[in-house]
């Protein structure tokens, strides 16, 4: 799994260079994610403006890179395409993550 990652401001910004989070590669997302946020600002933005699909494995994968961050850090979504919203919102996921219809949106509403 292709992952980016940057800091902006007060927050890390990990890009998902992918299309999609799925069984084939949540494994993979996890262990990128562990080790793009062993250390960093408190926030961390990931950037789904690239995935096209997400499922259950995928969204699993998103709640254990949320989990295995320090505490004090908290992990916020950003940019997810439809389809890719409709899944946090079924799976009631939307209560459990700040999703932001785009980067800039979630950058401003950090510095807010």
């Amino acid at each position: 799994m292709s992952l980016t990652s940057t800091v902006q401001g007060d927050a890390q910004i990990i890009t998902v260079e992918a299309e999609r989070i799925d069984a084939a590669m949540a494994i993979q997302f996890k262990e990128d994610m562990r080790t793009e946020t062993a250390s960093g600002p408190k926030r961390v933005i990931l950037d789904l403006t690239r995935v096209d699909f997400i499922d259950s494995s995928g969204l699993g994968a998103i709640v254990a890179a949320m989990k295995q961050l320090d505490p004090g850090r908290r992990l916020d979504l950003a940019g997810p395409r439809p389809m890719v919203a409709k899944v946090f919102r079924l799976t009631r996921m939307d209560t459990v993550f700040d999703l932001y219809a785009s980067l800039d949106e979630a950058l401003a509403a950090g510095s807010a």
